[in-house]
């Protein structure tokens, strides 16, 4: 197969079906948040009952989200990633048609199946069928037109809402799928791993599952009790047989030596510290608007449209300029930047005005995140091989999600802030400070990191295939 080209209109339809369908999971990330409260108040749910809605979908996507890349590269990224667009979107039916907050919360757990399997293979299928030339602007595209759902998610919620019912923030998923289906089987090309003739890795794809699932649920329920350290105990102990398993399976899920090559492996640390910022800073920069100056959530939500509008707007100039200079500049720079922006942030307090305050710290941590995540997962699906693409996107899923569930976890328990501080200005803000020059080291790791391990010797070539 040759490969799609930029500018042509097979690789026009492939991503408008490969953005179309991570918009999905996008909007479903940002847009039920907003639309918790009047969920809980038409179902009656409690408060652990809401947080299970938002946790319960994270559990799933996490401890499945490697399987669904493997399983990818295994039997046809088309086919599976139709099949995760698929499940769902008739996961999305059973959300919206949910009677109860139990059945809402087990048809959130399955709807997590489904994008587990979506979100890797729509990032696999652009690093398989483009051109080497153009994949760097072609994923930037994939993250700009991607992060434009981030941006109109909590504000489609809150139309939504409040002009229909919160049922159609889930129910939106169907047509979305449907489109995304038609045009799938009609434009976008097969691919998979040729390489692979004996069985599947059942038992390593099953160690995967359980360590990836125990340590995200630990992550979710920090210190609510004795299952917090029985599902990070059976997490670590499933990821210890998982790597024995890969060393010693035929035909691994995961082959190990793709971590020996340094731009993978630092590609994959640099996630995990931008992503932990990201997800402290998104955190604790919205209670602090609401807490502490006052905003209604909608309010909090449009206040850092200026990042997400940027991140959307650049991604792709910065795709095709780490094409150009390789990876290292914009990784090194970018995270720096959005460090700047976040320390900026962290002054925000009781009186600040948005346009002094606020706008100029989110000005900056777009436009370092702008330069920071398309060339950031090109260089983790360049740095594997093609056969790979499904693995590798998986595993910087992984990492990323992983990180930001463990900023949230960690930071308030880090600053000292307890349950009861979230009401108090005063010592709210305390933390808020705190919390936000943190993430703003974070991402200064993030950038040295690159600097590190995308030296120039290691922007070409391809890892040793196993």
């Amino acid at each position: 197969m040759t490969g799609l080209q930029l500018g042509t209109a097979p690789a026009r339809w492939t991503l408008l079906a490969t953005v179309l369908a991570s918009a999905m999971a996008f909007l479903d990330s940002t847009a039920v948040n907003v639309a918790l409260p009047t969920i809980g108040t038409d179902l009656g749910s409690s408060l652990s009952g809401l947080q299970w809605t938002v946790t319960g979908y994270t559990l799933a996507l996490a401890a499945l989200i490697l399987l669904g890349g493997a399983l990818g590269d295994r039997f046809g990224r088309r086919r599976v990633f139709l099949v995760g667009v698929v499940w769902f979107a008739a996961t999305s039916l059973l959300c919206g048609l949910a009677p109860s907050t139990g059945l809402l919360v087990a048809a959130r757990v399955l709807q997590g199946i489904g994008g587990a399997l979506l979100v890797p293979g729509s990032l696999s299928i652009i690093q398989a069928s483009f051109v080497h030339a153009d994949r760097g602007r072609a994923i930037g595209l994939w993250s700009g037109l991607g992060g434009i759902a981030g941006l109109g998610g909590p504000f489609l919620a809150g139309f939504l809402v409040d002009a229909v019912s919160w049922r159609w923030v889930f129910l939106l998923n169907v047509p979305l799928a449907v489109a995304v289906v038609l045009v799938s089987l009609r434009h976008v090309p097969e691919s998979r791993d040729e390489g692979h003739h004996g069985r599947f890795d059942v038992a390593g794809s099953a160690l995967a599952a359980l360590a990836l699932g125990g340590t995200t649920y630990a992550l979710i329920d920090a210190g609510s009790g004795p299952g917090t350290w029985a599902a990070l105990a059976v997490g670590l102990a499933a990821a210890a047989g998982f790597v024995a398993r890969e060393r010693t399976a035929a035909d691994p899920m995961l082959p190990l030596v793709v971590f020996a090559d340094r731009r993978f492996s630092g590609a994959n640390l640099t996630t995990l510290a931008v992503y932990g910022a990201l997800g402290g800073m998104s955190f604790f920069l919205v209670l602090q608007l609401q807490t502490v100056l006052g905003y209604d959530a909608l309010a909090a939500g449009a206040a850092v449209v200026p990042s997400i509008l940027l991140i959307s707007l650049l991604s792709s100039r910065a795709g095709a300029l780490a094409a150009r200079t390789g990876p290292r500049l914009p990784m090194t720079v970018g995270p720096l930047v959005a460090a700047a922006g976040v320390l900026y942030l962290s002054f925000v307090d009781a009186g600040s005005r948005w346009a002094t305050a606020v706008l100029p710290g989110s000005v900056l941590f777009g436009l370092g995140m702008a330069l920071t995540v398309a060339p950031l997962t090109a260089t983790v699906l360049d740095a594997a091989p093609d056969r790979l693409a499904g693995v590798a996107s998986g595993v910087n899923n992984a990492v990323a999600r992983a990180a930001q569930l463990l900023a949230v976890a960690a930071l308030p328990l880090a600053v000292g802030l307890s349950g009861d501080d979230h009401p108090q200005p005063e010592t709210f803000t305390d933390g808020y400070a705190l919390a936000m020059r943190l993430c703003a080291v974070l991402l200064a790791v993030g950038g040295a990191v690159s600097l590190v391990t995308l030296r120039p010797s290691h922007q070409t070539g391809r890892p040793v295939t196993p």
